[in-house]
């Protein structure tokens, strides 16, 4: 991984360290930046039919893989704002609807750096009779898969594990 500086962004020092994956500090001027964890958000739909509608992404990481419509959350924007714009971008429909699942940990590999994650989860409503349009460059298309039990779970190459586990407990939920 290349979480580490070569340099002190703020005097060049080469005294820079990585503190346990939490911050770097120089101590050479004293300059500390934390390594805050990510929020992003995922939205779990289901279709009249009762299966969960997930994109195949487009690229890394974890490119091929499936995962539900979402991504990061953008600076002085709310989780659930964030909800609404990326399904809008990556399905082109906005949801009506959004309903709180959970939260889990997630770590995202991207050109060989490690970003932690706190991925948020809601259950999603789009409109009756929706036309979904992938978005070019991050969704290669749609799938709708039937997710009733954990062995049905056990068979979806989903790409990220905080998608495994909010699919986990929505089973649990559903009983």
């Amino acid at each position: 991984m290349k979480n580490d500086f070569t340099f002190c962004p703020e005097c060049g020092s080469k005294n820079i360290q990585n503190v346990k994956m939490r911050k770097w500090l120089c101590s050479d001027c004293g300059f500390d930046l934390y390594n805050n964890v990510a929020s992003a958000v995922g939205l779990l739909i289901q279709t009249k039919e009762g299966k969960i509608l997930l994109e195949k992404r487009a690229k890394e990481p974890r490119k091929g893989f499936l995962a539900f419509p979402g991504g990061f959350v953008d600076p002085d924007e709310t989780l659930e704002e964030a909800c609404f714009r990326e399904c809008k971008e990556e399905t082109g429909v906005e949801p009506v609807s959004l309903k709180y699942i959970a939260s889990f940990p997630n770590t995202y590999e991207y050109k060989n750096i490690q970003y932690k994650t706190c991925d948020v989860f809601f259950e999603a409503k789009l409109p009756v009779n929706a036309e979904l349009h992938a978005q070019e460059g991050e969704v290669l298309g749609f799938s709708e898969v039937s997710v009733q039990n954990e062995k049905e779970l056990a068979e979806v190459p989903l790409a990220f594990e905080s998608a495994r586990k909010t699919l986990e407990l929505w089973l649990k939920m559903r009983r």
